[in-house]
């Protein structure tokens, strides 16, 4: 037999002792197996092929049915031969492991699908980048490899700053809200209107190593003031809990009891008789400012007082025990530009600064008449006096007080005129009760005020020259020289009692002395004696 023939014989023969041996090719992912040798990794000899065989290499699903978790270790499972899913020696593209997706129980695998895990496609988690294994991440379309916390899919948000077990707070339909965490579990329970108050609130959104982050571990919550503004800045210290709740802000424990004096505005006189409402009219919801009396009263002077660049101090004048009296004292009103003297001292303010109905403090003061009727009218306005200048005669003691430089007039006042009253010369309506002063245009004759006694008997051109006999000093005719008349008296008439000559005169007028006499010959005055001769 030739040697082609002998050759083509054996590969017969073991060709068809492979046949019956083997009944087909493995698939690809046992093809390493394939051959004679290696029949025993899988069979036993004599047997068909056994689980153990299988575990012995895939330690990994061993190791799952060991800590009895997945698909292998599930009751409907863990009874079956692995053959009975995993056929072999179908050829090398025979699908060993085939299962209808749509149909598969993934309860069995012991991570139920609930929420939004049942919507999803099974390549979304069946992803070799959620596999850690090195070994089962580089396998293809394999469903193993995958954790079952949440973190082995899903990034931490926390980032380890809560427990890993999201189950506690989470569930598979939402990441938010969180609807088994109980706030009340936690180191800081909600009450009151707390409970109503948004997350994020409390929770601040950030960036934390580069990443999204909301904080909910680390907070402070120890006092108030680690969330929420003091409004009283420090003054009441930080136990908020000793006036406040969480039910509300606003609603005041003990309110009745409350010492307002802690908040820095003791409430004293008037104050202490108010109700909250009065001045906290939002019931707290605001900041009431106190620090002016205008913060919360009207200003009754309309911005009067207040001075440029200052702010009211109405303590200056008033306490909180009344509006009225006012504290400005007489002193204070002395160091003012108008100071308080004489009779003065005794008008009420009311008498200078309320006018119509209304308080006023700026008032003028140039003149008396700004205050006071000018009684005189227009009486003494001329050269020597001005009607809106009356401290040129009176003064602040009493009206009645006159002090008057009459020498400042063109009618100095002399000897005599020193003594009389002002009245004797001014009231020039002496036939009636009411005064009527006048004080120019007074004529500065002697009869404007003096009756003339000589009845006319030395009136020359209309006028009475008295001051040719008479002086200021005396109403006696001082000056009053006989020589120089048309009569000296001379010789035995220098010796004669004036009374011989100037005989007492009365008329239905009057009574008067006479002086003047028409005719001077001796025999007006002599005739009994000439006739004697």
């Amino acid at each position: 037999m030739n040697k082609k023939l002998i050759i083509i014989l054996m590969l017969f023969i073991a060709v068809t002792l492979q046949a019956q041996i083997s009944p087909g090719d493995l698939t690809e992912a046992h093809a390493d197996l394939e051959g004679i040798s290696n029949c025993t990794k899988c069979h036993e000899i004599g047997e068909a092929v056994t689980n153990q065989k299988c575990l012995d290499c895939h330690t990994d699903i061993q190791n799952l049915i060991n800590i009895k978790r997945g698909y292998h270790s599930s009751t409907e499972v863990q009874n079956m031969n692995c053959v009975e899913c995993h056929s072999e020696h179908h050829g090398r593209k025979f699908e060993i492991s085939r299962f209808d997706k749509d149909s598969f129980n993934h309860s069995l695998t012991a991570f139920e699908l609930t929420g939004k895990h049942k919507t999803n496609d099974c390549e979304k988690c069946h992803n070799a980048k959620f596999i850690s294994d090195p070994e089962i991440k580089s396998r293809t379309n394999t469903f193993l490899g995958l954790s079952l916390s949440c973190s082995g899919c899903h990034d931490d948000y926390h980032q380890k700053t809560l427990s890993t077990n999201c189950e506690d707070c989470h569930n598979t339909e939402s990441f938010r809200p969180a609807p088994f965490f109980e706030h009340n579990n936690a180191a800081y329970k909600l009450t009151g209107s707390h409970i109503n108050v948004e997350c994020i609130e409390c929770h601040a959104k950030g960036i934390r190593n580069n990443k999204d982050y909301q904080a909910f571990k680390g907070l402070k919550y120890s006092n108030c003031v680690d969330c929420h503004q003091d409004v009283h800045e420090g003054k009441l210290g930080n136990d908020c809990r000793s006036c406040h709740s969480t039910e509300s802000f606003h609603k005041i424990k003990n309110e009745d009891k409350f010492d307002h004096s802690r908040t820095g505005f003791e409430l004293i006189g008037r104050h202490n008789n108010l109700t909250c409402e009065d001045c906290h009219t939002t019931r707290f919801k605001k900041i009431v400012k106190y620090q002016n009396c205008v913060d919360c009263h009207e200003d009754y002077h309309n911005g009067e007082l207040k001075k440029p660049g200052e702010s009211y101090d109405c303590n200056y004048c008033h306490t909180e025990k009344g509006f009225i009296p006012s504290l400005y004292s007489i002193d204070d009103h002395n160091v003012s530009q108008f100071k308080l003297t004489g009779s003065h001292l005794a008008v009420p303010c009311i008498m200078c600064h309320k006018k119509n109905e209304h308080w006023t403090f700026k008032i003028p003061f140039n003149s008396c008449t700004d205050c006071h009727d000018n009684l005189h009218g227009n009486t003494i306005s001329g050269k020597f006096l001005t009607a809106s200048n009356c401290t040129d005669c009176h003064i602040t003691d009493s009206w009645t007080i006159v002090s008057f430089d009459h020498n400042r007039t063109n009618f100095p006042l002399l000897d005599k005129h020193n003594e009389v009253g002002c009245r004797e010369c001014h009231d020039i309506n002496k036939s009636n009760k009411v005064s009527e002063f006048v004080f120019i245009n007074l004529s500065r004759d002697c009869e404007s005020c003096h009756q003339d006694p000589h009845f006319n008997q030395f009136r020359e051109n209309g006028k009475v020259d008295c001051f040719k006999c008479h002086s200021n000093k005396d109403w006696q005719p001082v000056k009053l020289d006989h020589n120089k008349t048309k009569f000296p008296l001379q010789g035995a008439h220098a010796k004669i009692e004036c009374e011989k000559c100037h005989i007492r005169i009365e008329m239905a007028a009057g009574v008067f002395i006479k002086y003047q006499f028409r005719n001077t010959e001796c025999k007006s005055c002599h005739v009994n004696e000439i006739s004697e001769e």
